[in-house]
């Protein structure tokens, strides 16, 4: 007995240290489980916010203040050669030039200002300059001088960059593109008193304003010189086109040719500005003469902005405004101010543009220099550079650094740091007047093939888009979707819910380029030639099922009772393919009935709503193919489980089915199919290769279902690959998407909260 209860309690020993073995194991799991959790948990958060700061981290700069900075002030170089009538500064921001009334042209540092090379041009001796102007500075570097005695001379300055020894250095020279030769522009010989010069690969183009003399007033002359090139000439001849423009030359201030060579405004003191078509060199012809400031003011500089396709006035207000050529209501180009900037309470004595940017620069009569930005309306810098007026002033070309000479005998070199003038709140989200454009609109445009573009960059047609698709992918997923999963959870038979739930389950394994190429390339096409067999079926196969519901009511109940209750759905799906065959086979005679032909040309003529092949129709109906099993999955669980007691109660108390579902099943599963709506919702929104695939990718603001759009997600895949690292265009996209970030995590924090309401409001059921 003694060495059984031995044995006994042994065997109690062991199995409570196997016990407490197990005990403690499970323990550990647990702890490890709870901890991997909060890790887990909190390694996601963490991934969160770090996506959020470093998307901050790289749109930030978009947003800092433009600055200048003083680097140097010295004397004007060589100021015995003359008085200064243009500046210039190389591309590296090491050699300038001044051009003086003398005709010597000085190179110097633009640090130290120490000469570099001095050289005068070829004037004749037996006159003197009465005139000069700058041609486009931006891939000409030609100036003309205007002479006396009629003539006039183009010198084009330009640099040579070499590498000795692994050094830049730069050589300044002057090239006389024309001939050293001067031109012959007046044969009377009279003064010409204002002039302006464009040269182009083939073509260059002169006017200039003489001078009043004996024999009358002054005359505006245009000279084109057209290089035609024989096949088996070494050099190019030159054809010449004289032409005599008839107005009063009193009172011309300024003269500009755009770069094309196709327009040339006259532009008076007394605010008049005359805008002629000279594509026809031998017969320019005015196209508008308009006044184009206050009355009692007047015009002390004009500029060119960048591309040549708007004017940039100041005038003696201290106001700047741009006037662009647009199209009138007949159809006409026109000159229309389209903003305007008030930089100071002084004249504005001079303007200069940017070389491949819409910004300009002004100067007052208080030696205030002003940065702004046309497109964005900004104003990015205002400093005072010098104590006393300025004469003359030069903006690099890559806009990072200013050189101003003053009265006094001074230049002052200013660094200037402004990387992303483009943006501002009003281009990004507010209306815009761009150039060539009739009014305001919103508009994405990020790049085109030469600087002259106008960079445009509204984010709002982009969320439009972004709504826009959402919108229809959710009009066509959520009834489906959540009417399918009312039934499935609720209705069908266990042994039916078992091959449905699944089968759309694997609806949303399908991956999104695969349905993003079937929507472009079969869909899009399918849906315009049987556009009429669609809107067709939306009336077709809600008839036949109500009249086939109908003709159930009058089955003998020997028939009926055969179909076991939750399989009434699969008895539907026949229905509903001949209705929809039924629908595609009327549809073409209903067409030709109502329309006269097509339904798209019904709609274009007598509705004037177009049709674009990929469009929102096609997206909603795609996007909303692959948005329909995450709703409908997440929705027919939270219904499927809903406590069997609070359905059993509802039906044990009379009611009916339908009211179970309706006020008991419905308002307990609602946090849950609320749940499933946002995340649909969310899916639809950042969704890229559907709406990449599927949408023509256009930009455009209209709502009409049958018109294309461009999501904030689709811009950002198409757009990415091709903008340059830390550009403006680079930014701008990583801002577009901390927009769709925050959107996103402002909606679903909003639909979080709601659905935490709902849930203690229904929890008690």
């Amino acid at each position: 007995m003694s060495e059984i209860n031995a044995q006994t309690q042994k065997t109690s020993s062991l199995t409570i240290s196997s016990g407490d073995i197990h005990q403690r194991w499970r323990l550990i799991k647990d702890t490890l489980a709870r901890y991997g959790v909060v890790v887990g948990g909190l390694g996601v958060i963490a991934a969160v916010v770090m996506i959020f700061f470093y998307l901050l981290y790289v749109v930030y700069p978009l947003f800092i203040s433009a600055n200048a900075v003083a680097a140097s002030e010295y004397a004007v170089p060589e100021q015995a050669l003359g008085n200064t009538l243009l500046l210039e500064m190389e591309e590296q921001n090491e050699v300038a030039a001044r051009f003086t009334d003398t005709g010597q042209v000085v190179f110097f540092e633009v640090v130290s200002g120490k000469t570099l090379k001095t050289e005068a041009v070829k004037i004749p001796e037996d006159t003197h300059i009465t005139s000069f102007a700058q041609g486009s500075p931006i891939n000409e570097g030609a100036v003309i001088y205007g002479l006396a005695d009629g003539r006039a001379i183009v010198v084009k300055h330009q640099y040579k960059v070499t590498f000795p020894n692994n050094v830049r250095v730069i050589t300044p020279s002057l090239k006389y593109p024309l001939g050293e030769q001067p031109l012959v522009l007046d044969e009377s010989g009279a003064a010409l008193e204002k002039i302006a010069i464009k040269v182009g690969e083939s073509a260059t183009t002169i006017v200039a304003k003489t001078a009043d003399t004996s024999q009358g007033e002054g005359k505006v002359r245009l000279l084109n010189l057209q290089k035609e090139q024989s096949l088996f000439a070494d050099e190019a001849a030159l054809t010449r086109t004289d032409s005599v423009i008839e107005l009063p030359a009193a009172g011309i201030a300024n003269i500009l040719i755009d770069k094309d060579e196709y327009n040339l405004y006259l532009v008076s003191n007394d605010g008049q500005l005359g805008f002629y078509d000279i594509s026809n060199k031998s017969k320019p012809n005015l196209r508008q003469q308009q006044s184009v400031i206050d009355a009692g003011q007047k015009i002390t500089s004009v500029a060119f902005l960048n591309g040549d396709l708007s004017l940039l006035l100041g005038d003696s207000s201290g106001l700047v405004s741009q006037w662009s050529m647009v199209k009138d209501k007949l159809n006409r180009p026109a000159m229309q101010k389209i903003r305007s900037f008030k930089v100071s309470e002084k004249a504005v004595v001079a303007l200069n543009a940017e070389q491949r940017r819409k910004g300009f620069m002004t100067i007052d009569a208080d030696g205030v220099v002003g940065i702004y930005h046309t497109t964005a309306e900004r104003q990015l810098i205002k400093e005072h550079v010098s104590t006393t007026m300025p004469t003359a002033a030069v903006l690099s070309p890559r806009a990072n650094a200013l050189l101003v000479q003053s009265v006094d005998g001074k230049m002052h070199l200013w660094h200037i740091d402004n990387e992303h003038p483009e943006v501002s709140i009003k281009s990004l989200w507010q209306e815009v007047w761009y150039e060539s454009y009739p009014k305001p609109a919103y508009i994405w445009q990020s790049s085109a093939a030469n600087n002259d573009f106008e960079p445009k960059y509204s984010l709002t047609p982009l969320v439009f888009g972004t709504l826009k698709a959402a919108f229809y992918a959710m009009l066509v997923a959520m009834p489906l979707a959540l009417l399918g999963a009312i039934y499935t959870a609720y209705f069908m038979t266990p042994r039916m819910r078992q091959s449905v739930k699944p089968t759309i389950e694997i609806m949303g394994a399908l991956p999104t380029v695969i349905l993003g190429f079937l929507a472009g390339l079969w869909l899009a096409p399918f849906m315009e030639e049987h556009l009429a067999g669609l809107f067709a079926m939306l009336l077709f196969i809600p008839v036949g099922v109500m009249l086939f519901a109908f003709s159930w009511e009058f089955l003998p109940k020997s028939l009926s009772e055969k179909i076991p209750e939750g399989w009434e759905s699969a008895i539907l799906i026949p229905v509903i393919l001949l209705s929809g065959w039924l629908a595609f086979k009327f549809s073409v005679p209903l067409e030709t009935m109502l329309f006269h032909g097509s339904l798209r040309d019904g709609f274009k003529n007598e509705l004037g709503i177009g049709y674009d092949q990929r469009n929102a129709m096609v997206v909603g109906v795609a996007m909303g193919f692959a948005v329909i099993p995450t709703i409908f999955s997440i929705a027919e669980d939270a219904i499927f489980s809903v406590p069997k007691h609070l359905t059993v109660g509802s039906l044990a108390l009379g009611a009916t089915p339908w009211q179970t579902m309706t006020r008991v099943v419905l308002l307990t599963a609602s946090p849950g199919i609320f749940s499933a709506v946002m995340i649909g919702f969310g899916r639809a929104v950042g969704e890229t290769m559907i709406v990449l695939m599927a949408t023509g990718n256009t930009p455009v603001m209209d709502m009409s279902v049958f018109q294309g759009l461009r999501t904030l997600a689709a811009n950002i895949a198409v757009e990415m690959p091709e903008s340059e690292v830390d550009s403006t265009h680079y930014r701008v996209l990583f801002l577009s998407a901390l927009v769709l970030f925050t959107f996103t995590f402002i909606f679903n924090t909003l639909a979080e909260v709601i659905r935490q309401r709902l849930r203690e409001k229904y929890s008690s059921l």
